[in-house]
């Protein structure tokens, strides 16, 4: 994954393609880590890593929603 994952710079239609396999990418983690979880196969090591990355990811999705979304001055 990128670490220094860069938003300011790009169009937003690149952007909004990038939100969608981000949240793609973050559900992927989601349903892993539930599956991994119930079936009892993985060791809490790995599950920590793959929340940690959902994180990142949520993180990233979040700064990506922020710079599409327009300011609304009230």
């Amino acid at each position: 994954m990128n670490a220094g994952f860069e938003i300011a710079m790009k169009p937003d239609d690149v952007l909004q393609v990038e939100l969608e396999v981000f949240r793609e990418e973050h559900r992927d983690l989601d349903e892993a880590i539930t599956a991994l979880i119930e079936k009892g196969t993985a060791d809490r090591l790995t599950v920590q890593r793959l929340k940690k990355k959902k994180l990142r990811l949520k993180d990233i999705i979040a700064r990506i929603e922020d710079r599409l979304t327009p300011d609304i001055i009230a």
